[in-house]
């Protein structure tokens, strides 16, 4: 099985964020997914923050995490220029 296990998490790899999100959401864990995608996108994750803008127009992200989620994003990606 090639499910994530949680251990690049531990490190604040983006990617396994991401990717931990996706296990969760097709688990039927909407927060769970959704707390992983907002640490994501926070590190620069795009593919997280789009997630975050869809789910926040379908009413499973509120205005203030998605806002906090942008911001944080924008923060990590003006930081790796």
């Amino acid at each position: 099985e090639n499910a994530p296990s949680g251990r690049g998490c531990i490190g604040g790899h983006p990617i396994a964020r991401y990717n931990l999100g996706i296990q969760e959401w097709k688990n039927g864990h909407t927060e769970r997914a959704v707390k992983h995608w907002i640490i994501a996108a926070s590190q620069g994750d795009n593919d997280s923050l789009k997630y975050l803008i869809d789910d926040f127009k379908r009413g499973f992200v509120g205005k203030e995490d998605l806002a906090a989620a942008l911001r944080a994003h924008q923060a990590a990606v003006d930081a790796t220029k």
